[in-house]
């Protein structure tokens, strides 16, 4: 059957001992391999407050002020999760993350990137205030002069309040949770420069 194919197929490439492995290599002890967690976390923190904006809704964040710190919270949890995930980026483009086998995890996390800038703008864009509108209507003119307007009407909440809090957020996530199942499949890249003597797993 399919789904004993499909187990099977998963116990090969990803068994439990790389899922949740108990060890780690002695060189992940190393700041630059803290900065991935570092992103999901505040990735996290987004999902859990941004969940409670969209259940409260503009007239609470904006009058309330619990809301409002909910919505501070929002905001700084982005300033964070980009911050994070751009230092992880640069630190993974020096290591040459790439190598041994993992140039499609450096490449899901480059369109997760991509991604969470598209996430970003629309989350501007929903806002509920002047400086909403304010993008909205300047981002209007430069997509319709790069011919995309018509598909992507940026003025329209209902359309980007969906983008933002619905689709790009289900992609972002999935592609979240491949890239970090393939990190477990091909273990973390080694320093450049390291060695038997530092690559044994460490407790």
């Amino acid at each position: 059957m399919w789904t004993a194919r499909a187990r099977e197929s998963w116990q090969k490439n990803l068994p439990i001992e790389k899922l949740i492995p108990d060890t780690q290599p002695a060189y992940v002890v190393s700041w630059i391999y803290v900065f991935g967690v570092l992103t999901i976390a505040a990735l996290s923190v987004i999902i859990i407050s941004g969940l409670a904006l969209a259940f409260a809704g503009p007239a609470w964040y904006h009058t309330s002020d619990f809301g409002h710190w909910v919505n501070s919270l929002h905001f700084w949890s982005v300033q964070l999760f980009f911050a994070f995930m751009v230092i992880h980026l640069w630190g993974k483009f020096w290591m040459a993350a790439w190598r041994g086998g993992r140039m499609k995890t450096w490449i899901s996390g480059a369109v997760v990137f991509v991604l969470s800038i598209a996430t970003g703008f629309t989350g501007y864009l929903i806002q509920t205030n002047f400086d909403s509108q304010w993008i909205a209507y300047e981002a209007k003119d430069g997509f319709n002069s790069a011919g995309i307007g018509a598909f992507f009407n940026v003025t329209n909440l209902g359309q980007m309040l969906l983008l933002h809090v619905a689709f790009l957020p289900a992609v972002l996530g999935l592609l979240t949770l491949i890239h970090v199942l393939m990190v477990r499949k091909r273990g973390v890249v080694p320093p450049i420069d390291a060695n038997s003597s530092n690559t044994e797993a460490s407790r």
